[in-house]
């Protein structure tokens, strides 16, 4: 059933259901209302026998340019645990759901949407799409378990420069480093990730699901990391001038407090 109220809408296609998230006017930012619709209906899925595969996108072209910045109004440490606590269960509900995800990547993936497309077990993009590591531009530190996923997907040195530039990063140049796993014609991720979840829909789901269990080992302590860095970050003055440089289109000077 679908939600167009948490702007997240859900499809059938046989035994892959399609997760939209469908706030093209904001290019689809990942408020938390999102996020929660995101956990409410993966937890749905997770408990239907009927389905056998995932596929997230976005709507309007864009798969998601990332957090809702106009929605940061964190004011002390507590309040930003709270808002980690609650995101993490999407991101639970992601990376350690027994189905298989495939991600149909559009346009942007920037900041929380590409940590949202690293959460999937495959990422099929765009030729056109593009992937930034965009945090430290409003003063934080990346979060939804990118430290987590992109290290394994491109290794370590990758990894410290995706995250330390916040340079965009095409789709071609994204397969050849292991970040995207297939490349489509523009217009077409959505069609590839379908194939490739009917293709593993034909698996035994039980081996699946035991496997990406193995594979999500060593997530909690990411989470944790992040969900007391990104609490800290959110209060200092450098998060509070890089959101209004953001908001005002300019760019910010920071300081280091």
């Amino acid at each position: 059933m679908s939600d167009p109220a948490s702007g997240v809408t859900e499809a059938r296609d046989g035994g892959t259901v399609i997760l939209t998230i469908s706030q093209p006017a904001r290019r689809n930012a990942l408020s938390m209302a999102i996020r929660e619709g995101l956990t409410e209906a993966l937890d749905r899925i997770e408990a239907d026998r009927e389905v056998r595969a995932v596929v997230l996108t976005g709507a309007g072209g864009t798969f998601s340019a990332g957090g809702d910045i106009s929605g940061m109004d964190v004011s002390d440490i507590p309040s930003g645990r709270e808002r980690f606590r609650r995101t993490h269960q999407m991101v639970h509900a992601l990376i350690q759901s027994s189905k298989p995800i495939i991600a149909a990547v559009e346009g942007w993936a920037a900041g929380a949407g590409m940590s949202l497309a690293l959460c999937c077990d495959t990422v099929v993009a765009a030729e056109d799409a593009r992937f930034m590591a965009s945090f430290g531009k409003i003063g934080l530190v990346a979060d939804c378990a990118l430290f987590y996923t992109l290290p394994q997907r491109v290794g370590m040195g990758r990894a410290r420069q995706i995250l330390l530039y916040g340079e965009p990063v095409g789709a071609v140049d994204g397969e050849r480093i292991g970040l995207v796993d297939h490349v489509a014609p523009s217009g077409g991720a959505l069609d590839r990730a379908l194939e490739r979840a009917r293709a593993v829909a034909e698996g035994a789901p039980l081996p699946i699901a035991m496997t990406k269990r193995y594979l999500a080992e060593g997530l909690e302590a990411a989470l944790e990391f992040e969900r007391d860095a990104q609490a800290m970050m959110f209060v200092t003055a450098d998060h509070a001038e890089g959101r209004a440089a953001f908001l005002g289109k300019r760019k910010p000077v920071f300081r280091g407090v």
